[in-house]
């Protein structure tokens, strides 16, 4: 007993040795770098960390949504992703700390941290075409997963790892005695969550809208290191010693240089306008004939302009059947609404061809409005709602004789307008006679698609529903009513554009009624992102079939030359 005893007494002991060395070499480290006893540095030093963990949170949705679309599959990639290089740089921070307690080299984390982020603008567009080109040829399935999470592991993980190591060391160094430990702690983590909170708000209402993602990234990056310069300089730490800051500074300024004006569209010349708004990436580029808006440079066209104001050769004219459908050659007056407005392909057509409508838009994106007036000779005759179209329908009484739905892009797909809740709103809001016609953009082989899930959730609301296929495209159009609509054939004989009236017989000839199955999608229960995923997965396991067989039979050399 006595012995084990005597063991204990010395297991004691020299625990307590330990914690007092330990605690001598902080105090050692506090007077050689004064600036550590100052509280406010530390919780600058949070603060700014987590700041930049959420602007380069957002940063990636917005570097991302380009190619891989900014669903929620892909918001839970980065935050997945982000979520385990923090908790992997809180347990090294951790370990770090307790090994070897020297605050330089927490500071020289955060300014590789800060280099790394700065670097993001620069080479991350690079990086994710290269991941993208390596995984098209071996992923058959699933794609945009693998390669979204795949393109954060490589682009963010290591920066926010680096990021993450920040609070436990700060507890380490800043901690001289426990009386007031979790005080301390506490006031380190309110730190860190008031920089996140602010670092959510700043990027989204303010950096990215008003000078883009690129000098985003740029600005954060600065901060951090304006805060690693600061450190070192008043910790009178010669320069010889400190390489890295120098170095730092230098890479920091060419980035600015070449990755400020950082575009996404990079292999597209000559745009004529390239920006960002709250919720897009937006470009517009024309040649002599159309003026084209694209909100994401993957998936394709968003409106589209022809300067001879002829029919578009796309899903907007198939989408014109609709006001005949409701006939409007016997109405003195029609009112049609838009949700999903874009720079008003569908209501310029609309205003184009009858001289008897009022046509309305909604458009969530006020400065794709601001574009649509200015590029693509939007009327001042259409009044166009900043909102979203399903809190537009519920704050308005009004009925429209034509609602059209075009709100869906890529896997994009807002849950909360492909419900059988929507719908029925959507419902409420047409006249007697009115007709729903909705834009979907993703028609495949699979029986079990998006398309599908959408057309028995709006059969279950309409009596009355047709698809057409838009040759050429993805696309498919659906037209839904209460009744029997107006004569298809009768209104289309009354039409005087024969490039109209045309266009609206291969309609009547390309019309199927729909079989509705039970496959009804709630407010509860809308797997949009899923099934779109699944029908983009298709489509691009059968756009790469053809280039792997020239990779097969010509190798590298013959698939290049096709490219």
């Amino acid at each position: 007993m006595a012995s084990n005893n005597s063991t204990t007494e010395q297991t004691v002991n020299t625990e307590a040795a330990a914690a007092a060395a330990d605690g001598a070499a902080i105090r050692s480290l506090a007077e050689r770098r004064p600036i550590l006893k100052k509280r406010l540095f530390l919780y600058m030093t949070e603060f700014f960390a987590g700041m930049s963990v959420m602007a380069v949170e957002l940063g990636a949705s917005r570097l991302l949504a380009p190619y891989f679309s900014s669903s929620q599959i892909v918001w839970t990639i980065i935050i997945g992703t982000i979520m385990i290089a923090m908790a992997l740089g809180n347990i090294y921070g951790g370990r770090s700390a307790d090994k070897k307690p020297d605050p330089d080299r927490l500071y020289a984390r955060v300014l590789i941290a800060a280099v790394w982020i700065a670097l993001i603008p620069v080479v991350g567009k690079y990086i994710i075409l290269g991941i993208s080109a390596l995984l098209i040829f071996t992923v058959s399935s699933n794609f945009l997963v693998i390669a979204g999470f795949a393109a954060c592991m490589v682009i963010f993980v290591f920066p926010l790892f680096l990021l993450g190591t920040v609070t436990p060391s700060l507890v380490k160094f800043a901690t001289d005695n426990l009386e007031d430990n979790g005080r301390l702690v506490g006031n380190l983590n309110a730190a860190n969550t008031v920089g996140s909170i602010i670092g959510t708000f700043v990027p989204t209402f303010i950096s990215i809208p008003a000078v883009g993602t690129a000098i985003t990234f740029l600005i954060f990056a600065g901060i951090l290191l304006a805060l690693v310069a600061v450190y070192f300089i008043t910790s009178g730490v010669a320069i010889r010693k400190i390489k890295k800051l120098p170095a730092a500074m230098i890479i920091f300024l060419l980035c600015c240089i070449f990755g400020h004006s950082s575009s996404f569209a990079f292999w597209q010349k000559d745009l004529t306008y390239e920006g960002e708004s709250i919720y897009n990436y937006l470009q517009v580029y024309e040649d002599d004939k159309q003026v084209v808006l694209s909100t994401n440079v993957l998936f394709g066209v968003q409106s589209v302009y022809r300067k001879d104001k002829a029919l578009t050769g796309m899903y907007y004219d198939y989408a014109m059947a609709a006001p005949f459908l409701a006939g409007v050659h016997d109405r003195a007056e029609m009112s049609i609404l838009v949700l999903g407005n874009g720079s008003g392909t569908f209501a310029t057509q609309c205003n184009r061809y009858f001289d008897n409508v009022t046509v309305e838009g909604v458009e969530i994106d006020g400065k794709i409005t601001e574009l649509a007036k200015k590029y693509f000779a939007l009327s001042p005759e259409v009044k166009v709602t900043t909102y979203d179209g399903r809190a537009f329908l519920n704050a308005m009484d009004a009925k429209y004789d034509v609602i059209m739905v075009d709100a869906y892009q890529d896997i994009t797909i807002p849950f909360q307008m492909s419900s059988v809740e929507f719908f029925k709103l959507v419902r409420a809001h047409l006249t007697d006679g009115g007709v729903m016609v909705v834009n979907m953009n993703m028609k495949g082989d699979r029986e079990d698609g998006i398309n599908q899930y959408l057309e028995d959730t709006i059969s279950s609301v309409f009596p009355w529903v047709r698809t057409v296929d838009v040759l050429g495209s993805t696309n498919q159009e659906l037209f839904a009513c209460m009744r029997e609509p107006a004569d298809f054939a009768g209104q289309i004989d009354k039409e005087n554009d024969t490039d109209l009236a045309a266009m609206m017989r291969r309609v009547q000839e390309g019309l199927q009624t729909y079989q509705a199955g039970d496959r009804i999608m709630t407010d509860d229960r809308a797997p949009v992102e899923l099934l779109g995923m699944r029908v983009i997965d298709d489509l691009i396991r059968e756009e790469v079939e053809r280039y792997r067989e020239i990779y097969k039979e010509k190798g590298l050399k013959g698939l290049l030359d096709e490219l």
